[in-house]
Order: structure tokens, then C-alpha cells, then sequence
């Protein structure tokens, strides 16, 4: 298997899993959240690790060979937990937002790393852009007016309390692991 196979597989795992922990809600400290909010971000530190180890064009078509099975898979594995609509929908809204985040942040990040040669600059700031629009754009498909009560009333809520938390993380966690990352591989 090549890097391009690892990479692929390892966005579907993340994917997959993802979509599998994000329609089981729970709460800390009255934030609504779901499972998923410590999961999905890995996705972005991969990506970004990608472009800056072998460039843009391989982390774009890692983003297009596992789009689809992404979706499938995330289909298949979320229907063995809830009905098959919400499969569909939350297929829908991750083929969605794992496209458009995924391809924004790979263009921010670039552009980032070529004007500032700091190498935290373009990771922090692709990362809470690709959140913001990933995750606001994948409740909204899933969930808004959803036959999942809970979460068709309050996505907005759990949308926000998610995107604080993965640009915690992010910037917190796999910042740092990004960092560490970065000095091992490169």
C-alpha cells in the first residue's frame, strides 16, 4: 500500500467513526455536545500533515478517493444504529462538510504556509476556519427539521458547543501532537 492507500483509509476511519458518535448527545456542564467532537478534528490534523509533508495535491486527492466511501461506509454503519433516514441525512451533511472543510482547509492551510514561515500559524487557523464551516454546515443538513427531536431542536446549540470544543482541541491538543508530529516525520 502506498501513503495514498494509509491516507485514504485512515480519513474514512475518521469519517466512519464519526459519523457513527455524532447523533449520541450528551452534556457537560449544561453544553450539549456529541461524541464526535473528539474524534472528527483528527481528520483536519491528517490533512494538514498531509499537505505539509507531500503537498497539496496529494492531501486534495485524499480528500476525493475517500470522499465517497466515507459516505457509504458512514451510511452502512449509522443505519445499524438508527432508522435509514437519518443514515441518509447525516451521509448527506458529512459528504457535505467533509468536502467543502476538508478542500478549505487544505487551500488555507497552503496559503498560510506559503506567506508566514511560522509552522503553527497555518494549522490553528485552518483548523478553527474548517471547523466553523464544517460543522455549522453538517448539523444544519443533518439535523435542522430531522425526525430526531432532541437534535433537530437543538443543533444550533450543539453545533456551536462542538465548535468550541474542536477549536480547543485543536489548538490545545493536536496543535501540539500536529507540532510533535511535524518534527518526527519531516
Amino acid at each position: 500500500m502506498t501513503i495514498l492507500h494509509y491516507l485514504i483509509v485512515l480519513h474514512i476511519s475518521i469519517i466512519t467513526i464519526s459519523n457513527a458518535l455524532v447523533h449520541i448527545p450528551f452534556e457537560i456542564f449544561d453544553f450539549k455536545l456529541t461524541w464526535s467532537a473528539f474524534i472528527y478534528p483528527l481528520v483536519i490534523v491528517a490533512t494538514d500533515l498531509t499537505v505539509r509533508r507531500v503537498g497539496k495535491d496529494l492531501a486534495l486527492q485524499v480528500v476525493y478517493y475517500a470522499f465517497p466511501f466515507a459516505i457509504i461506509t458512514s451510511i452502512v454503519i449509522v443505519s445499524m444504529e438508527t432508522n435509514f433516514n437519518l443514515a441518509l441525512r447525516i451521509g448527506l451533511a458529512s459528504a457535505i462538510s467533509y468536502g467543502v472543510g476538508c478542500l478549505i482547509d487544505v487551500h488555507i492551510f497552503q496559503k498560510i504556509r506559503e506567506k508566514l514561515s511560522m509552522w503553527w500559524v497555518a494549522p490553528m487557523f485552518s483548523t478553527v476556519i474548517s471547523n466553523i464551516i464544517d460543522t455549522y454546515s453538517f448539523f444544519m443538513v443533518a439535523f435542522y427539521n430531522s425526525n430526531d427531536t432532541y437534535m433537530s431542536v437543538h443543533w444550533m446549540e450543539i453545533a456551536t458547543s462542538l465548535i468550541i470544543v474542536k477549536v480547543v482541541i485543536g489548538i490545545f491538543c493536536f496543535l501540539p501532537l500536529y507540532g510533535l508530529l511535524l518534527r518526527r516525520v519531516l
